[in-house]
């Protein structure tokens, strides 16, 4: 990797709660709650203001190479975009998931916080939904489900999971984040729940530093 860049940004504490487990196509989701039923939602909690003295927190932006193109997709949900690379020039959130999982639904309240926080800036997140059960590769039930969960962004549906694995080679996991910067370069890679400030810091970062 070339040099790391260090920013060193003063956030508020994010959401509470341990970092949930994460599972590989390989190895099932051991550990997890029991799956939701087609057509139901979890209860995801808001996001509230921190309310405890502000935190410094460190984060580590590597050039992780640049990202992938999201190929063979079945097309886009709420987004007139038809390409990742429509979106050079802004700071882009990605994260694999599907809706049928509890640990990705832990993640969204996040989500929903950073698409606030910028909305009107250079910053885009994008969903590419990799199903791993029959129900969850329905576009109407997809779609339904976003409605429910509260996810506005744009989605691109891989089916197949073609992107789900060129991304991330084998093992591949639900959910997985990356921050992408203006020139297309990943800087931020977690896998799973947590870590919000480092991934709020790091969006932060690369649109204060370009």
């Amino acid at each position: 990797m070339a040099g790391a860049v260090w920013g060193r940004v003063v956030a508020g504490v994010g959401l509470a709660g341990l970092v949930g487990i994460v599972w590989s196509v390989s190895g099932g989701r051991a550990g997890e709650e029991a799956l939701a039923p087609a057509g139901t939602t979890a209860q995801i909690a808001p996001w509230t203001t921190p309310t405890s003295e502000a935190t410094v927190v460190e984060v580590d932006l590597p050039r992780l190479g640049a990202a992938q193109p999201l190929e063979d997709l079945d097309g886009w949900l709420q987004s007139e975009v038809s390409a990742i690379e429509d979106l050079r020039g802004r700071v882009v959130v990605v994260q694999f998931w599907t809706f049928g999982c509890i640990n990705c639904k832990n993640t969204l309240a996040n989500l929903q916080h950073l698409a606030a926080a910028h909305a009107g800036d250079d910053f885009e997140i994008v969903g590419v939904h990799s199903p791993e059960f029959d129900y969850e590769k329905d576009p109407a039930a997809i779609a339904a489900a976003a409605a429910d969960l509260g996810v506005t962004w744009p989605i691109a549906l891989d089916t197949g999971k073609s992107n789900f694995f060129t991304w991330q080679g084998s093992p591949a996991y639900w959910p997985r984040t990356y921050v992408i910067d203006r020139e297309g370069e990943i800087r931020f890679d977690h896998i799973g729940e947590g870590a919000y400030d480092e991934l709020n810091a790091a969006v932060d970062l690369l649109l204060s530093s370009s």
